[in-house]
Order: structure tokens, then C-alpha cells, then sequence
């Protein structure tokens, strides 16, 4: 769709787009927590061991990571629309091999259904950025957390359609455990086609041809403020005119080279990166032992679940207010603040017994309330740091070092609680998180456009 300078009102589309994300967002939200819930116990009933039920975890989130290579290069070709629809198509196979896993009792195959599961996560992540693409500068980052935000409904909503998910295995002929693969079927399917039918036009094409028209607008401003004054006549070409009108020409290489010469070369798109990854790390190294620090207190398993139905909440249902916070204060102040939010509440996990106990149940929501300090933070930072054309790119390297991260995290984890207790691991993880605030904290060189500095609404 080729979009003409007065076809384009950036506020009202940008409305629109907003609505369709989280529309999106929603729908791919609860075809993902529909997997997840039962990604466990459908991999240790499939290999008939409780030592590899985290295996399909794992294979998620490699899948989440290694997926976003081709949509960040798909996005940077063709705009967020194809990306975002490869990453949804690609987990909507998944969760099919998965059943047709469930069916043949193959846990090899259950396990490249997982990997490519991990494509709705993908798909999820990428939509915060898409959200971002024509915002203001003033609103990025409120912008950018309403679609964190819409994650909450669908992680609310998936884990509750496990019990009608029973009645769709008996209805449809497939194992017990494996029906809620039907809802995520479904809500992968209905995302795509959102994006697919609405969200048009593309926003990062948008705002690619804007951010064109304001660069023509600002060369032709000083081609004639150059005439005016008697600097080159009237040859374009000559003196200061020819420099200012001169600029890189479109790339639109989204390969993961390019993203990492990008970071290499943009310190505030680096401490973007490194606020969002390390921050995941924390998070995840703490919550994915905390089920088995209460086992070993024989906290029972709706405890289980309540508690980290908690930490789900403080990762979302606060967003939006965490954006609005980057939009007044500046990310690296909302990043410094995350870091101190995951350290603190990573030292109240280190001293909670095992078991239930309502120290733990603060901590994990303060982990989670962390978490998304520095995920807004950190994605509102590069998304800003970086030009329309360097996004898809940068993007992709970030949440791919960020999904790597937390692949490392879960391994780690489990190491440092098996010869040294969940404890041990809480504070190992605080320190990471100090490391997060001193990033935020961090003021290193920027480049002219760099927005860490908050805009006045």
C-alpha cells in the first residue's frame, strides 16, 4: 500500500494500530498460555520420566529465540505484518505437530512442536515494538507497555481453558492432555488473521515513509536557508547544502549481523539491550525454581499456582503505569528503578522458607513488577536509539539474546539450586539485578536522536 504525504494522520493511525495490536496481542496471549500450562506435564507423561519434563519448556524457548531471526529478517524486507504473521503461522504448526505428538506418542516429536510453539512467543515480543514504531516520542513508551499490558487477559484466560480443554480431547479423540492444544489452534489462527486484515497499513512501513518525507522536508528547509543567504546559489550539490542534504540511503538488512554493528555502533541502543536481557535473566532464574522451592515445603499445587499467578500479574497489570513513567522520567531512571525492584525482591526470595509463606508471594510480584521496568524500559530505549530502517534488525538481535538469556537462566538455575539451594540462587540473581541498575544508572555517549531524555507530553 503506498501511502501519499496527506493520506497520512500519524496520531489516527497510530489509534488503530494500537487497537489491533492488542487485539493481537490478546488472541496470540492465550494461544501461548494455553500450551505452556500443560507443556510440562504433557512432556513428562510423553517420555515417562519427571528428569526431561522441562525439556519442552526449553525447546519453547530456544524456539522463541532462534524464530526471531527470520521474522526480524522478514520484517526488516517487507514490515511488521509479514513478521508478525510468520512467527503466528509458524506456532500454529507447532501446536498441530504437538497433537499429532500427543496422538503418536512421540516425544521427539512433541519436542519440535515446542520449538516451534515458541513462534507465538516471537511473534508476542515483536508486536511491543510494532506498537512503538509511530508513536511520539512523548507517548512511546505508554504506547509500547498497552500492548505489554494486553498479554495479562490471554495469560489469565489460557491456563483457565485447561479444564474445558478435557472435554475438547474427549469431543476431538485426542489424549486428555493435549486439548488445550485445540484453543491454541484457534487463538493462533484468529491472531494472524487480525494482523493480517488490519493491521494495515504496516506501521513500520509508515513510519519509514514519514521519517523519508521529514528528511526530504529538512534538506529542502536548508537548501533554502542556504539560497537565502547566498551559500552555493543555486546548485544543490555544492558546499554545505550537498552535506545537509545528504543521508544514508534505506537498509533494510534485518540480519542479525546488522543488528549487532547497530548495538555495537549506539550506546543507548546497547544499554537497551542489556536492561532487557539481564533483567529477563533475574526473572526467570528466580521463577522457574520457585514451583520446586515450594514442593520441597509441600506447599500444594493451587498454591503453587496462585503464587505464580501473582508474579504473572506484576510482570503485566502494571505496564501501562511503567510506561507512562518512561514517557515522564526517561528510560535509564525506569531501568535503574527495575534493577533495585528485581534485586530487593530477589533478596526477600532468598530469605523465604520453603513452602508457602507470604514473603515469598511479595517477592515474586516485586519480581515481576521488575521485569516489566526493565523490559519497557529496555525497549523504549533502543526502539528510540535507532532509526526506522536499524529497527527490525536491533530489534531481532535483543530479543534474541534476551530469549538466550533466559534459556540460560531456567539451565542455570537448576544447577545452582541443585548444589547450593534456591537461596544461593536468589542471591546470585540480586546481584545481577544490582548490575541492571548500575546499566540504568550508567550515562555513556549518545548519538544525536537518542531519546533517553523523557519528552514533555
Amino acid at each position: 500500500m503506498v501511502l501519499a504525504p496527506a493520506s497520512i494522520d500519524r496520531d489516527a493511525l497510530q489509534r488503530r494500530v494500537i487497537r489491533t495490536l492488542v487485539g493481537s496481542q490478546v488472541l496470540g496471549g492465550v494461544g501461548m498460555a494455553c500450551g505452556i500450562a500443560v507443556g510440562a506435564l504433557l512432556a513428562e507423561d510423553l517420555s515417562g520420566t519427571e528428569a526431561l519434563a522441562g525439556v519442552g519448556t526449553t525447546a519453547q524457548v530456544l524456539g522463541t529465540a532462534l524464530i526471531t531471526i527470520p521474522v526480524a529478517r522478514a520484517t526488516a524486507a517487507r514490515g511488521r505484518r509479514l513478521g508478525l504473521r510468520l512467527g503466528l503461522a509458524l506456532a500454529f504448526v507447532g501446536a498441530a505437530v504437538v497433537l499429532a505428538a500427543a496422538v503418536l506418542r512421540s516425544f521427539p516429536l512433541f519436542v519440535v512442536g515446542m520449538f516451534l510453539f515458541g513462534g507465538g512467543t516471537t511473534a508476542n515480543n515483536q508486536t511491543r515494538y510494532a506498537a512503538a514504531d509511530l508513536a511520539l516520542p512523548a507517548r512511546r513508551g505508554r504506547d509500547l507497555s498497552i500492548v505489554v499490558w494486553a498479554t495479562t487477559i490471554g495469560s489469565v484466560a489460557g491456563p483457565n481453558l485447561v479444564g474445558p480443554g478435557k472435554a475438547v480431547a474427549h469431543a476431538v479423540g485426542v489424549p486428555e492432555l493435549s486439548g488445550v492444544f485445540v484453543f491454541s489452534l484457534a487463538g493462533f489462527v484468529l491472531a494472524w488473521l487480525v494482523v493480517d486484515r488490519l493491521l494495515r497499513p504496516d506501521p513500520l512501513l509508515a513510519a519509514r515513509t514519514l521519517d523519508a518525507q521529514a528528511r526530504r522536508a529538512d534538506a529542502e528547509m536548508v537548501r533554502a536557508d542556504a539560497v537565502v543567504a547566498g551559500v552555493g546559489g543555486d546548485d544543490p550539490t555544492s558546499g554545505s547544502v550537498a552535506d545537509a542534504s545528504q543521508h544514508d540511503g534505506p537498509n533494510h538488512d534485518g540480519s542479525m549481523r546488522r543488528g549487532l554493528a547497530v548495538l555495537r555502533a549506539n550506546p543507548a541502543a546497547l544499554q537497551g539491550m542489556l536492561i532487557m536481557a539481564l533483567g529477563h535473566l533475574v526473572m526467570v532464574s528466580v521463577m522457574v525454581m520457585t514451583p520446586i522451592h515450594m514442593k520441597h515445603g509441600h506447599a500444594e499445587l493451587e498454591v503453587i499456582g496462585f503464587v505464580i499467578s501473582m508474579h504473572i500479574l506484576g510482570m503485566f497489570a502494571l505496564s501501562p503505569l511503567v510506561g507512562m513513567a518512561v514517557d515522564r522520567w526517561g528510560g535509564p531512571a525506569v531501568a535503574t528503578t527495575g534493577g533495585a525492584v528485581l534485586a530487593f525482591a530477589a533478596v526477600l526470595a532468598s530469605r523465604s522458607h520453603a513452602g508457602w509463606s507470604g514473603l515469598l508471594l511479595v517477592a515474586l510480584f516485586l519480581l515481576g513488577v521488575g521485569w516489566s521496568c526493565t523490559l519497557v524500559s529496555g525497549s523504549t530505549l533502543l526502539t528510540s536509539a535507532v532509526s526506522t530502517d536499524e529497527r527490525p534488525a536491533a530489534q531481532g538481535l535483543a530479543d534474541v539474546l534476551m530469549g538466550l538469556a533466559g534459556a540460560f537462566g531456567g539451565v542455570a538455575a537448576g544447577v545452582v539450586v541443585g548444589s547450593a539451594g534456591y537461596g544461593m540462587l536468589a542471591l546470585g540473581s540480586a546481584v545481577v539485578g544490582v548490575v541492571v541498575l548500575v546499566i540504568g544508572a550508567t550515562r555513556g555517549p549518545r548519538r544525536r536522536g537518542d531519546a533517553d531524555v523523557p519528552t514533555p507530553a
